[in-house]
């Protein structure tokens, strides 16, 4: 790494791009330098031509592909002058997507760490679901030379540990006493009809697979035809199931409630490594495809600290992307309480869920009848929580001013986490199949895809994507008082925050009254 000179700047020049500095990973061990001619490959992000402006990320214009590039993608001149100094530098450009503004580059590690003033090492460290893995990593800051300083806002893939973590949970080894099919959650929530036929559901997957036989055994134990599903690989990843109590979990649950509940839309998963690169690549793959997907699913994430600020930003200007396209970009919101899983003792947000642009899955526990009627539905909160808080890094959207959403821990007003809600409880949780086992399993990961398939019956109703939903849904409502087109959780906690009257940290704004939204949103 090249020495800094003591006014903190790079002695080769380079500017320290903003908001990329990174701390060695947690109980990081075995560090080994990179063998000489080792290929590394890297995203760059690039700055907008034009900011893109507040109404046309919420007020559902949705933009073609070409006229979002055209206006708000990456400057052809910026692209050209980055494509220069990456070629001077001895890399190789990949790809180049002007709507997304990526570049996608290679090289030998020596010319990638000299090009951005990095020391690259190989460790040892714990991922968020608790695996050792073996991984590139960096320290500090990323530099960059004059001619890519202020085009680029984002170098990402240099350091490859996982960024993310599946927010789904098995059911408790003795059986749990309640299960629901998808089908049973349609009447529970009172799906309007129609099946998402004419639509695109998008699923992101960072691990794990699906195997056809699977799903053609479940869907047709629910007497459905099995929708069509089609992996996308990204960045060398791809369709690869292994054990049940792995990602295929996750896989198969997104599957099978998105494709149940919404048996004709098209699924579409795109399979990309567990990184920060691989996620953002991945979610840019999604949102930009032809056709233009009405929703897209993320069942994945982790504290929203522990993502680099470049990172954090990149992920959300792409679902402003995804909004300003029309496509709506459910999430799950955690499945470890209000701390998120960070031994601190505080609260923390879960990230992608807390960026205002993605529409935020909390959990319940549901005990309700074969006829679709609902004795009881609480907060989730036993064998792993709801997530939900209020987010450090993002600041209150204009849409959630007067709901009631408190104040950040440390002082000052953030965006408030979830939106919406359906059951999450594994004790209370989803049927589903994975890897030849029939088994039930719960989190908020099963929440995504019940409101991305909502929102495919919705989009497939009115013929034109939904966007960023929560202008619309939060419109006119109060502090303690219900909203319209929802079913009010009043009841539990998940640790810091507690349930009530209108919206709350622990299930949003409630869990969904299907028909009432169809009326609602037209």
């Amino acid at each position: 790494m090249t020495e800094q000179n003591p006014s903190g700047e790079p002695s080769t020049g380079n500017r320290p791009l903003a908001g990329s500095a990174r701390a060695a990973a947690p109980r990081a061990r075995d560090a080994v330098p990179l063998a000489a001619g080792t290929t590394v490959e890297v995203t760059l992000v690039l700055r907008r031509r034009a900011a893109l402006p507040t109404d046309v990320v919420t007020s559902a214009q949705n933009l073609s592909r070409t006229d979002l590039g055209d206006r708000f993608g990456a400057d052809p001149a910026d692209v050209e002058t980055v494509r220069s100094v990456v070629e001077g530098a001895g890399l190789t450009v990949e790809t180049v997507d002007v709507p997304s503004r990526r570049v996608q580059v290679s090289g030998a590690v020596e010319d990638v760490t000299r090009l951005f003033d990095v020391d690259l090492r190989e460790v040892t460290s714990e991922s968020p679901s608790g695996r050792q893995v073996r991984h590139r990593q960096r320290e500090g800051t990323v530099s960059l030379p004059a001619g890519l300083d202020g085009a680029v806002t984002a170098v990402l893939g240099l350091d490859d540990r996982p960024t993310a973590r599946a927010q789904f949970r098995l059911a408790p080894a003795t059986a749990p006493s309640t299960s629901y099919s998808p089908l049973d959650l349609a009447r529970v929530y009172e799906f309007p009809g129609g099946d998402g036929a004419g639509t695109r559901i998008a699923v992101l997957e960072l691990g794990g697979g699906y195997r056809t036989e699977d799903l053609d055994a479940y869907f047709s134990g629910l007497g459905l035809t099995t929708p069509t599903v089609t992996a996308v690989g990204v960045d060398g990843a791809g369709n690869s199931p292994g054990s049940a109590d792995g990602a295929d979990g996750e896989v198969m649950l997104d599957l099978e409630v998105a494709g149940a509940l919404a048996p004709g839309a098209e699924l579409v998963v795109y399979f990309a490594p567990n990184t920060d690169r691989g996620f953002l690549d991945a979610l840019s793959e999604a949102v930009h495809a032809d056709p233009t997907p009405a929703a897209v699913s993320i069942s994945w994430g982790g504290p929203e600290d522990t993502w680099t600020e470049q990172a954090r930003s990149a992920f959300d200007d792409a679902l402003a992307d995804a909004a300003a396209l029309g496509v709506t970009v459910t999430v799950a919101a955690g499945d470890n309480g209000s701390g998120d899983g960070v031994q601190d003792g505080a609260a923390h947000a879960d990230f992608p869920a807390a960026s205002p642009h993605a529409l935020a899955c909390g959990g319940t526990s549901l005990h309700a009848r074969a006829d679709g009627t609902v004795d009881s539905e609480v907060v989730w909160n036993g064998r792993g929580a709801t997530g939900g808080g209020v987010s450090s890094t993002f600041p209150a959207p204009a849409w959630q001013e007067g709901v009631g959403v408190p104040g950040r821990p440390g002082g000052g007003s953030g965006r408030g986490v979830p939106d919406v809600a359906a059951v999450a409880d594994p004790a209370t949780g989803y049927r589903v199949r994975v890897d030849g086992s029939d088994q039930v399993i719960g989190g908020t990961s099963a929440v995504a895809p019940l409101w991305a398939a909502l929102v495919a019956r919705l989009v497939a109703a009115r013929g034109s994507g939904l966007g960023l939903l929560q202008p619309r849904l939060y419109a006119g409502a109060r502090a303690g008082t219900a909203v319209e087109g929802f079913r009010d959780i009043t009841e539990g906690d998940n640790g810091d925050y507690a349930a009530g009257p209108g919206w709350d940290a622990c299930t949003g704004l409630g869990v969904p009254v299907g028909t009432a939204l169809r009326d609602r949103l037209g």
